[in-house]
């Protein structure tokens, strides 16, 4: 647990296309990766965006470049807005004091 910490902590949020936007995919990292990134760009944003490809998602289509066909293919799209509630930043903090009192989940 501490390494997908470890991993979210070291990303520079500024290098992204778009500064609040996950790209994410059930193949590449854990679920609590894209948990504790999110609540990361929540802190600096008051929306984030949660992205995400897959076949079996129905919503939309987007056409992307299969490198191993060398041709367009189609594939579904889902796009998620997360929104900051009023509290957020209080439970930010409440959280990292456990962490830090030793009260918190590793």
């Amino acid at each position: 647990m501490e390494e997908i910490a470890d991993g979210v902590n070291k990303i520079n949020i500024s290098e992204s296309q778009k500064k609040n936007r996950i790209q994410v995919s059930n193949t590449k990292k854990p679920l609590f990766f894209y948990v504790n990134l999110a609540k990361r760009y929540m802190q600096q944003h008051n929306e984030v965006e949660l992205s995400a490809l897959g076949m079996e998602i129905t919503t939309s289509t987007v056409e992307i470049k299969d490198d191993s066909r060398g041709r367009p293919i189609q594939k579904a799209k889902i796009e998620i807005v997360l929104g900051k509630t009023v509290n957020f930043d209080e439970l930010m903090a409440a959280a990292q004091d456990d962490r830090e009192n030793g009260n918190g989940e590793d």
